[in-house]
């Protein structure tokens, strides 16, 4: 009986901790512009590539790398930037003391994510004489 509890305690210790086992590799980020504009962007980090309508959600792989961003409006304005990855400590603490002291976390980088909703800066949008003039100019 005692060997059972010892064995059932140790497993749940070990199991309860590894970001590998209770995190999936990909994380939801919701994006939209400051303005409130539609449009396109592209997202990419070292694990991938991802495109998303604007505002939209993508599901993005985690990475210890930024996402980078690069976002057009519907009206031609373009707006790039990135966002950082951040570390989920609990989860990668838990995988160092008790688990394989982070190796499995660390190649899968699945102890990382993205900040969930992310408001992507665009710069305000010229009166329309003006946009218009600019267009032609730039045909």
């Amino acid at each position: 009986m005692k060997l059972k509890l010892t064995i059932a305690a140790l497993s749940g210790l070990f199991l309860s901790g590894c970001a590998t086992i209770v995190n999936d590799p990909n994380i939801p980020v919701t994006a939209s512009f400051s303005d409130g504009s539609e449009g396109q962007c592209q997202f990419q980090n070292k694990r991938g590539a991802w495109a998303c309508n604007m505002p939209g959600t993508v599901m993005i792989r985690r990475s210890d790398d930024s996402l980078i961003y690069n976002c057009e409006t519907e009206d031609g304005r373009i707006s790039t930037g990135s966002i950082v990855s951040e570390i989920e400590s609990g989860k990668l603490a838990a995988s160092v003391i008790f688990w394989d002291l982070g190796i499995t976390d660390a190649i899968t980088d699945k102890h990382r994510t993205y900040q969930g909703n992310v408001v992507i800066p665009i710069k305000k949008q010229k009166n329309q004489e003006e946009a218009l003039s600019q267009a032609e100019t730039e045909k």
